[in-house]
């Protein structure tokens, strides 16, 4: 039909035809399809709405950057230019244009129902494999399912500790600590290592502890368990409790397995201020469960991970259970270099000096990092779409968006500095002292 796309009588501008906007709308309830969002994308590039296509194709590249549908319907909507690896400086990236398409002189609204028929599902509607229960229930036949079945066992694949990118210091602690005398059995009966206790990563938000802990697993080749206060804590009397234990007897029987104890100071907060007796509980059956480690949980590793270990339950961090404590610090030199690149590489860009990049970003967490790469995408995409050309990603947009962004670490630093000065009990802390001294925060 003619009137796929019509100016506006009032406005001039260009209306969507019903089945743009109908994929907008499905587009609204499902925002992460990305196939629809694609296929948003294809037709109004081929209606030569190359900045709505742009649009969508960036949405989608944020989501999955290395998808190869993705990547060429932005190389086509750039008129053939390809996004740029990451440069040093002095090169370019330039490509040469190519000519835009041609518009389609008409529309098959047959053939385009036909397309998407299936493909936008319907609302608020999960899918389930056919035959089998809407929901899995508990033992006792409540709809809680609980159990050993409801924990998530990851197997971290591929994930060493040589893709941590930098923090040299902190791989060998791990190396000395943690994974020799679990790798060398025969060495550790030799010089008589125990495998009791546990790990305690600390440090400021946002530094990669998480991403840490899943490589020392993959490292291991081992099973992976995440657990967090929503995971554990339950209104019903012991049922915490019983969360708890569940989540043992699972690492158990998935042995060897890590089991990652994600904000312990939520899980494992001082007793003594803490007012809900069920909480107390469960800390109390977390103590049992960490007892356990070397003996009937032979093969089940702790590691934890806290940005406020002072707020942590000192049995928590007795000898045998998490007796080893390390700190997770912001990223170095080489650790930021290799994350933002890694959040730039399925992006457009154009002349970027990462060596300046990481230079005046000193101090900024690895969520910062990410931060900056996403505001200025930000920055470029809304350029892009008032000005009507679309552009890469240049160094004027990142060096904005890093002085724009102030590092999230320095609130944590400034209670941090007071907590090692005033209350280093037993030198837990001394880590943290000497880096203070070293980068003048102290």
């Amino acid at each position: 039909m003619s009137d796929e796309l019509s100016p506006s009588p009032e406005s001039g501008a260009v209306q969507d035809s019903p089945l743009i906007r109908s994929l907008r709308s499905a587009l609204d309830a499902a925002p992460r399809d990305l196939p629809l969002r694609l296929h948003l994308a294809q037709l109004l590039l081929d209606a030569g709405r190359l900045d709505a296509a742009v649009g969508e194709v960036a949405v989608a590249l944020s989501q999955e950057p290395a998808d190869p549908e993705a990547r060429a319907l932005m190389a086509r909507a750039m008129g053939g230019a390809t996004p740029a690896a990451v440069e040093t400086p002095g090169t370019t990236s330039a490509a040469p244009p190519q000519q835009q398409p041609p518009r389609p002189a008409g529309f098959d609204w047959v053939a385009a129902e036909e397309e998407v028929e299936g493909v936008v599902p319907p609302r608020f509607v999960a899918p389930r494999t056919p035959g089998t229960p809407e929901a899995p229930l508990a033992a006792d036949g409540s709809g809680d399912p609980g159990g050993a079945s409801a924990w998530d066992v990851e197997a971290p694949e591929g994930l060493r500790l040589a893709d941590v990118g930098g923090m040299q210091e902190v791989k060998d602690r791990l190396e000395a600590a943690f994974l020799a005398p679990m790798r060398n059995p025969d060495l550790r009966r030799l010089y008589g290592k125990s495998l009791r206790g546990g790990l305690l990563l600390y440090g400021p938000p946002g530094c990669g502890k998480t991403f840490i802990a899943r490589a020392v697993a993959g490292e291991l080749g081992a099973n992976f368990i995440s657990v967090s206060i929503s995971d554990v804590l339950d209104m019903w009397i012991g049922n915490s409790e019983r969360n708890m234990h569940e989540v043992f007897a699972t690492a158990r029987r998935k042995a060897p397995c890590v089991v990652f104890l994600d904000e312990l100071d939520a899980l494992g907060a001082k007793r003594s201020r803490t007012q809900h007796g069920g909480l107390r509980n469960t800390v109390n059956q977390l103590l049992t469960e960490l007892d356990g480690v070397g003996d009937v949980n032979e093969g089940v590793f702790v590691l934890a991970a806290t940005n406020v270990p002072w707020d942590v339950d000192l049995a928590l961090r007795r000898p045998g259970r998490l007796d080893r404590t390390l700190l997770v610090l912001p990223p170095d030199r080489p650790a930021r270099q290799a994350i933002l690149r890694y959040h730039l590489s399925g992006r457009p860009i154009a002349s970027v000096d990462l060596g300046k990049l990481v230079k005046i970003t000193d101090g900024f967490s690895g969520a910062d990092l990410a931060h900056v790469c996403e505001s200025a995408a930000e920055s470029a995409l809304l350029d892009s779409a008032r000005t009507g050309s679309v552009r890469m990603i240049g160094m004027a947009d990142l060096l904005a968006a890093a002085k724009a962004i102030r590092p999230s670490t320095e609130a944590w630093f400034a209670t941090a500095r007071n907590v090692a000065m005033f209350a280093n009990d037993g030198g837990t802390y001394d880590d943290l002292l000497t880096y203070l001294r070293k980068s003048g925060k102290l």
